[in-house]
């Protein structure tokens, strides 16, 4: 299903996107932050590990996002249908042909490729709804129900098609959360997750992360360590899952970063007492650092979950989870602006980041560490772009 008009549209803006990429295109991932021939300013390093969420359906020039693109090389940007704060379906998502030249117009104001994300599961949750012109979606559970792995990968196949087609580079899915508490008010009561069965959840992602890569798309496996056993929601405040939490939560993130599928992983604002009695997951060097680096060996993208939540924000100032969320190795912090709205969350986060590093309390290396695997995702992003686009 078309979802475009102009089907044309796309392509040079993915045009646009490869030639941007020859910008950096001497940027050697294992050397150090390095673009043709130039070192990259630390602020400039710092600001590919943010992603921001905006208000409007258009931009111009003088929107703060687009002059934090500018002036900070913010590395991504996250697009909402819903605003949250002013309680409207008033945000960034109107139709297929708004969205496309919503995507234009903010690639256009960045020297690198920026990665554009959205949360497109499937179900309920799903930014680019039927309603304004997108294809019709399924939960992750109707696809577990089904239990047919073709019909997941026809499905998938359909939905990253539609995000491919308005040069939506990062999919905010899958998740592979068990379906292991029936009562999880944010993962089974809203259709989130699979099936209770590790071997199943690892199966059905599988086929949604390979028709993303066929369609040039690349996928966030969510929520680590394991979010399906919660009781409570992580968008409100703390979450616990000291004593819901087992090991099998882990099996489908590890077997799709052993498969070598897994191109970026969300991090869960849960908080596990058995794994850190100290922290949540994503402030956590224990979970991140330990489990999902050392153990399940993972050098690819750690995304936060959105660092406006209940979950961080009731119990930890800006600098502290900033701080934290690096340390333990998360990459790409996102702030959704949709909780709570600040048009200078990302000039406050440059602020404190350079600031940590200045005073010696975080290593400029552990900035170069995520500068070069966000790199090495955006050359991921652009061979897939590249190995798809449609021979003349």
């Amino acid at each position: 299903m078309n979802c475009l008009r102009n089907n044309n549209r796309p392509y040079r803006l993915i045009l646009l996107l490869l030639g941007q990429l020859f910008l950096f295109s001497s940027f050697n991932p294992a050397s150090g932050a390095v673009i043709a021939g130039q070192e990259v300013p630390l602020e400039a390093r710092i600001g590919q590990m943010l992603m921001v969420g905006f208000r409007g359906m258009t931009v111009d020039q003088d929107h703060f996002i687009m002059r934090d693109i500018r002036q900070r090389n913010l590395g991504g940007v996250i697009l909402f249908d819903y605003d949250v704060v002013q309680k409207q379906a008033v945000r960034n998502i109107e139709s297929p042909d708004q969205v496309q030249a919503l995507i234009s117009s903010l690639q256009s104001a960045s020297k690198t490729p920026l990665l554009i994300a959205v949360d497109q599961e499937g179900g309920r949750v799903t930014r680019l709804k039927e309603r304004y012109g997108f294809p019709p979606t399924l939960s992750h559970r109707e696809l577990g129900q089904k239990d047919d792995l073709s019909e997941t990968a026809r499905h998938s196949r359909r939905l990253a098609q539609a995000l491919s087609e308005l040069g939506i580079g990062l999919n905010m899915a899958p998740v592979v959360d068990l379906c292991v508490n029936p009562d999880n008010p944010v993962i089974a009561k809203l259709e989130r997750c699979f099936s209770p069965d590790p071997q199943e959840v690892t199966q059905h992602a599988d086929e949604f992360i390979k028709a993303h890569h066929q369609s040039g798309v690349l996928t966030t496996l969510k929520h680590f360590p394991g979010h399906g056993s919660s009781r409570a929601d992580s968008h409100l405040g703390f979450t616990d899952v000291t004593d819901t939490w087992t090991a099998a939560e882990l099996e489908p993130f590890a077997r799709i970063i052993a498969e070598g599928q897994a191109d970026a992983v969300m991090t869960a604002h849960v908080f596990n007492a058995r794994l850190d009695e100290a922290y949540p997951a994503t402030l956590s060097q224990r979970i991140i650092g330990g489990i999902l680096r050392k153990e399940l060996g993972f050098d690819g993208v750690v995304i936060s979950d959105d660092m406006q939540m209940g979950a961080i924000v009731d119990h930890y100032g800006l600098q502290t989870a900033i701080h934290r969320a690096i340390e333990a190795g998360v990459d790409i912090l996102v702030f959704g602006n949709n909780l709570e709205y600040d048009e200078h969350i990302a000039a406050k986060a440059t602020a404190i980041i350079r600031d940590l590093v200045r005073s010696g309390k975080l290593e400029e290396t552990r900035i170069d560490e995520s500068y070069r695997r966000i790199m090495r995702l955006k050359e991921r992003l652009a061979s897939s772009i590249e190995e798809n686009l449609p021979q003349e």
